[in-house]
């Protein structure tokens, strides 16, 4: 069984609909499946819900998405760094709507998603405004905040290399949050940085199995730049 390696970044995201939830991978631009995100720009999906660990950085990647105005609402753990101004902005405007989840919260609601869980209790953000509104519960003497999990339409992840089956390893930092994103979605998109034919890659190196991931585009893909 083979994965779909895909010719061009936008063939890979051509179906992602209105109104979408999509996960993006990468913990500032580490890992940050940025041709991808670039192709989802030009494919015009708007009204999206992106949950990712930041809410862009600069003028790329990320933050060029939210800059064209194609995203209602960003759920993520660090919306505000020195060169987020583009998130801040619209914001600032009523342009955009915010949920702050804890970093570990978030990876853990994606993580629940993709094993099947319906929900678990946690006790970070017990007595904040995060907390306001949600189901708390004692146990063993500690209040536990119920958190639900978090599921994608769309993940895009980037990844350091794939084989022809999907199967997928990761480099240092890149590893962040895309194996747990994959598991969470129910189309998975990785951007790689190479292909390799099954059975090159060492089995106890795979990271994310090529049963959660659908398609993947190397390097070198094609960028349908509008005339």
């Amino acid at each position: 069984m083979s994965v779909e390696v895909c010719t061009s970044y936008d063939e890979a995201v051509a179906d992602v609909a209105d109104g979408s939830t999509v996960l993006v991978g990468g913990f500032g631009m580490a890992g940050m499946p940025v041709h991808l995100i670039d192709a989802l720009i030009r494919q015009g999906a708007t009204d999206l819900t992106v949950v990712s660990n930041n809410a862009g950085n600069g003028d790329t990647g990320l933050a060029a998405l939210l800059a064209a105005k194609r995203v209602r609402t960003v759920i993520c753990s660090f919306p505000r760094q020195a060169d987020s101004w583009v998130f801040d902005g619209l914001y600032r405007a009523g342009d955009i709507e915010l949920e702050v989840v804890p970093q570990g919260n978030l990876a853990e609601r994606m993580r629940a998603a993709g094993a099947g869980i319906g929900a678990f209790y946690c006790p970070t953000a017990v007595g904040t405004p995060l907390s306001e509104g949600k189901e708390t519960r004692e146990i063993d003497g500690r209040t536990y905040v119920l958190e639900y999990p978090i599921r994608g339409d769309v993940a895009l992840i980037g990844a350091h290399l794939s084989d022809r089956m999907g199967n997928l390893v990761y480099r240092k930092t890149a590893r962040n949050f895309g194996p747990v994103m994959a598991t969470a979605a129910r189309t998975v998109v990785a951007q790689v940085d190479c292909v390799v034919e099954t059975g090159e890659i060492d089995p106890e190196h795979v990271v994310t199995p090529s049963i959660y991931v659908d398609r993947v585009v190397p390097a070198g893909a094609r960028e349908e730049v509008p005339a």
